[in-house]
Parts: C-alpha cells; sequence; structure tokens
C-alpha cells in the first residue's frame, strides 16, 4: 500500500511510539518568537533544564511586537535575546534584521522539503508548502522540542484537496483558501493533514503556496502540505546549490532527491475534495469565522475605516507588488486610513528598491516595519471598538485586531483596491469601474 507524503515523513523521523498511537518525532527545526517562547524558557530556567539540544537547529525572532510598545513587550524581548546568547544560538533575527517570523524563516533557506518543525505559533502550517510537516504546538510540546529536539503527535489522516481548473485574472491565492475553508468549514479538516494538489497549486509561486498553506489552520488542519517540485528547488536554489550549502551540484540532481517527498500514486486518504478554481472570484470573510464567505461584489460598497496590507499570509514582495499595481498613480479615499507592513527586512528593502514603497506613500498610505503587531490587535494599527478593516491577514475572530473590530479578510489586491474606493471593491469593479 503507497502512503502519503505524510507518513513518509513521520516515518522517516519515528524516535519513540511509547503508547497507544503516539508517535515521538526528532525535529529539524524549532521555531522560536518573543510571544510563546518566553514562557517556555522561563519554565525550563525554573525546572533547573535551562538547555538547548541543537543551537543550529534552533531558529529565533522578534516579530510580534517588533519594536516594543511597553515594558512588557520589551521584557519578553530581553528573555529571548538573553536565551539565545547563553545557548549561542546564531540565527537570532533581532529588530532591524527581523520579520514576520513565517516568512522571514523561508526566506533564509531554513525550511526543506521532508523536514519536521514545531513552533508555538498556529500558523506554523506555513512551512508545509516546502513538503516539510510543520505544525504549531502548546508551550509543554515547545519546551520538549527547544531541550530534547523531539515533538510527540498522533499521526494524523490526509485530507486530499485538488484544485482545479485555472485562475481568472483578479483571483489570487488568498481567494483560493477562503473558498476552500468556505466549503469545508472552520472543522473541515481537523487533526488531519490538507494535502494541495492539482494544476492551480502547482502553477503557483512559493509565495502563493504559502498562502494557502498559512490558513490549513483555519480548517482545523494540523498542517498544509504541496509537494516539492521545480519551483520549490528554485526557490531554495542560493542555499543548497553549489554557491550555497553545496548539497546539489545542479537543480535536477536536488529535484530528483525530493522525488522521495512525493505521495505514492496509491497512497490512501481520508477523505478527497475537489474544488474548481475557475470557478472562482476575489472574495472576502463575513461575521467572525474564517469559513464565512462571499464573493466581494455581496459586499460591494459597504464601507471600511483601515486597510491592512501585510502578516505571515500576505506581506511578501509577490503580495507588495500585486497591490502596488492597484495603488499605481492613485490615492487612498479620504475616509480610509490604510498601512503596509512588508514581512521581512529583506522584503522592505526589495519594494524599496523597486519604488513599490514609493507607491504606498504617494497613494498614502502609512509603511511599517515588518511586525505581527495589527494582525493580532497589538500595535502597528489596531481597530477602536466599531471599526471595520478590510486586511490580509488570516484570521477575522472577534476583537482579532482591535476589541469590538470587524475584519474582513481578502486578498492584497482586493484591499487595495478597498483603500482606493474607500468601501469593499473587488480589484475588477475598482480597476474597470470605481476610479477615474
Amino acid at each position: 500500500m503507497g502512503r502519503t507524503l505524510a507518513e513518509k515523513i513521520f516515518d522517516t523521523h519515528l524516535a519513540d511510539r511509547p503508547f497507544g498511537e503516539t508517535w515521538v518525532l526528532k525535529l529539524d527545526r524549532v521555531f522560536c518568537h518573543e510571544i510563546t517562547t518566553p514562557i517556555a524558557i522561563n519554565d525550563l530556567v525554573a525546572k533547573g533544564m535551562d538547555r538547548v539540544f541543537d543551537p543550529s537547529k534552533i531558529k529565533v525572532v522578534i516579530d510580534h511586537v517588533s519594536p516594543a510598545k511597553d515594558s512588557k513587550t520589551a521584557e519578553q524581548g530581553k528573555i529571548l535575546r538573553d536565551w539565545a546568547r547563553r545557548h549561542h544560538i546564531t540565527d537570532f533575527f533581532d529588530i532591524g534584521r527581523n520579520g514576520v517570523c513565517h516568512a522571514i524563516f523561508p526566506e533564509k533557506g531554513f525550511v526543506r522539503p521532508g523536514f519536521t518543525i514545531i513552533m508555538g505559533d498556529s500558523h506554523t502550517c506555513t512551512h508545509g508548502a516546502f513538503g516539510a510537516f510543520a505544525a504549531g504546538v502548546g508551550t509543554t510540546d515547545l519546551e520538549v522540542g527547544m531541550l530534547k529536539g523531539v515533538a510527540a503527535f498522533k499521526k494524523p489522516e490526509t485530507l486530499r484537496i485538488n484544485l482545479k481548473g485555472t485562475l481568472k485574472p483578479g483571483v489570487f491565492a488568498k481567494d483560493v483558501i477562503l473558498a476552500l475553508i468556505g466549503k469545508i468549514g472552520v472543522s473541515g479538516a481537523t487533526d488531519q493533514v490538507m494535502e494541495l494538489r492539482g494544476p492551480v497549486i502547482e502553477a503557483m509561486s512559493m509565495e502563493s503556496r504559502m498562502t494557502i498553506c498559512n490558513m490549513a489552520v483555519e480548517a482545523g488542519a494540523t498542517c498544509g502540505l504541496c509537494m516539492p517540485d521545480k519551483i520549490t528547488v528554485d526557490y531554495l536554489w542560493p542555499f543548497i546549490g553549489p554557491q550555497g550549502e553545496g548539497l546539489y551540484p545542479t537543480k535536477a540532481a536536488a529535484l530528483k532527491d525530493y522525488g522521495q517527498w512525493q505521495s505514492d500514486a496509491d497512497a490512501v486518504y481520508a477523505g478527497v475534495v475537489d474544488l474548481d478554481c475557475s470557478t472562482l472570484e476575489p472574495s472576502t470573510t463575513v461575521g467572525y469565522k474564517p469559513d464565512q464567505v462571499k464573493p466581494i461584489r455581496e459586499l460591494q460598497g459597504a464601507p471600511v475605516d483601515q486597510v491592512y496590507i501585510g502578516s505571515c499570509t500576505n506581506g511578501r514582495i509577490e503580495d507588495l507588488r500585486a497591490a502596488a499595481a492597484v495603488l499605481k498613480g492613485r490615492r487612498i479615499a479620504p475616509t480610509v486610513r490604510a498601512v503596509v507592513s512588508p514581512a521581512t527586512t529583506a522584503v522592505y528593502a526589495q519594494a524599496l528598491r523597486e519604488g513599490i514603497l514609493q507607491v504606498f506613500l504617494d497613494a498614502g498610505f502609512c509603511v511599517t516595519n515588518p511586525t505581527c503587531g495589527a494582525c493580532l490587535g497589538m500595535s502597528n494599527g489596531v481597530l477602536a471598538e466599531g471599526e471595520v478593516c478590510a486586511s490580509t491577514t488570516n484570521r477575522n475572530f472577534y476583537g482579532r485586531m482591535g476589541k469590538g473590530g470587524m475584519v474582513h479578510l481578502m486578498s492584497p489586491v482586493s484591499a487595495a483596491a478597498t483603500a482606493v474606493a474607500g468601501v469593499i471593491t473587488s480589484s475588477e469593479v475598482c480597476i474597470k469601474d470605481a476610479i477615474r
């Protein structure tokens, strides 16, 4: 019987099966940020277990509140800095050379096909775009991972998602994942691996695949997975090729090796979901659940107070380029404030070189440093009670971006169009009708 990619990763990383269906896996990476990791650090220190299993496999960033907004967040950063220094963790990305965790770690080449990765962050599933098993964990599991380099999981079943057809102009990865969550619901993939297949995913860039895998958790999935292919190799080549670590002499050799991280043709799935993406249109969320999704045309004209472009979902250079194409030569509506936060300092620098940041500034956007802040209502764009935000982030929970605020999730292009129109507007309507 064939095996899924998730099953292959579990089989090759098995350290122990102590009881029942519990699989203890060896970890290739443990990612850390300043919100969840300091709790684990302090607990290990209190237990007299202030150690790490392998400093080269631990990657650390300050990103959620960057720079610190008050003494409490400054203390969280200090705990993380001190810990990284005393354990000689060299891959520590402090303010000024940092970025949103799920953007900077792939950008640095730390994610590879077949890897096992944990982090104290629910959107760790983003890294499955590379064919890695990546899962968010709680404090106890994070502590064990930092200390011992292992994590315990129940071996998940795999839900196969076939993304068929071809995307229409104006429809992007964010629209695809919103449509999928709307179709299967917020519990549709609970405790499963969501394996993304089909011509739509195969045609996508790594940035777009990360957008889709990022929101797998919003359907309850432990991880989103894509099969590594030539696009994966091209993205990783600066790190794995002769000019990097020298793991492979040619891209063909890398692609052949990564072929082991594919689901078998006769693999058994817990279920199969088909989504015809040819019928999709620009979409957004309504209400306070990620599966409450409607075409933007049904909300056309609804007023917003703020537009936010950024986050681990849609703050990469591809996203900024797409939004800037709508904004170029235009101004945001006077009734709207707009914020853009490039996902990493490298993205910021590239957007600066390409003139993209100037486009945002000329349009009336506030351009901020890389941070998660606004996404979870901590800084850099928090909503007041009763305010509405068109956002490229990943959650529209009640109060997510500020107490009493409403969040409509959408693509960067739709968010840019909405900023110009001053009301919820799809990219198609914005370009054809709403802008003069």
